[in-house]
């Protein structure tokens, strides 16, 4: 006979359907991870990076949420990282890693080993319980691949040099390089989240333009991703909490 098993034992407090509906909303990114797939798998680049950054929104603000509604204390049965680690791997990961491997960004020979590297060394550091500092900095490149990847379709650059950044990457992973995690990082806090929002602003104003904008959005895109590239090479003069 089989045995029904429920979500709770009882019937659910507030703070237990609040804390249920913060893991629920960041599951639709699994769902945004399914739909850029679609448009990618119909070569909508644009599409696909549209559904992107829905998930990359939703990435954004559920931790505000989970930490907002005690999810770790009230919910202790579903993990918010777990969640969040899977989230992740499909959005930042399969799907760029997919673009990269059927979008014609390199000779067909490159492609599948490109794609291939990104999903192996994404998949290591997603289990390297050491991925952040003690000064919440990620330590050694995050595999933020959709990002990178929406470069790759948005400025025009060769083949060989698109194939070289992945591998420069994928070893970065590796390393002990920091970069900036927008809203732990309390050193310069401000100006990072303002030029992350000026960086959405932009990058919304590219898909808009199906990934042909005006100049000045590719340039802007360019230097805002300088600063968050070399944020962590610069020493700080006192150390961030």
């Amino acid at each position: 006979m089989a045995v029904s098993v429920k979500p709770f034992a009882e019937k659910p407090t507030r703070q237990q359907t609040l804390a249920f509906a913060v893991h629920v909303f960041t599951a639709t990114g699994a769902v945004l991870g399914l739909l850029a797939l679609i448009a990618a798998v119909e070569g909508n680049w644009a599409l696909m990076f549209a559904w992107l950054g829905a998930a990359l929104f939703v990435d954004g603000i559920d931790g505000s949420m989970a930490r907002k509604v005690r999810v770790v204390e009230v919910l202790p049965r579903w993990s918010g990282e777990t969640l969040d680690l899977v989230v992740d791997y499909l959005t930042y990961v399969l799907v760029p890693a997919f673009a990269v491997a059927t979008g014609g960004l390199m000779p067909a020979w490159l492609a599948v080993p490109a794609s291939a590297a990104i999903l192996l060394t994404s998949a290591l550091y997603f289990a390297d319980t050491n991925m952040k500092t003690e000064d919440k900095y990620f330590q050694g490149f995050p595999a933020v691949w959709n990002l990178v990847v929406f470069y790759f379709f948005l400025l025009p650059m060769n083949g060989y040099v698109v194939a070289a950044v992945i591998a420069f990457l994928a070893a970065a992973t590796f390393l002990p390089i920091k970069f900036v995690h927008p809203f732990r990082v309390v050193r310069a806090r401000l100006l990072t989240i303002g030029l992350l929002a000026l960086w959405a602003v932009l990058a919304v104003t590219a898909v808009v333009e199906k990934l042909a904008p005006p100049i000045w959005v590719d340039v802007g895109l360019c230097l805002v991703a300088l600063y968050f590239l070399l944020f962590g090479l610069v020493p700080s003069r006192r150390r961030s909490a």
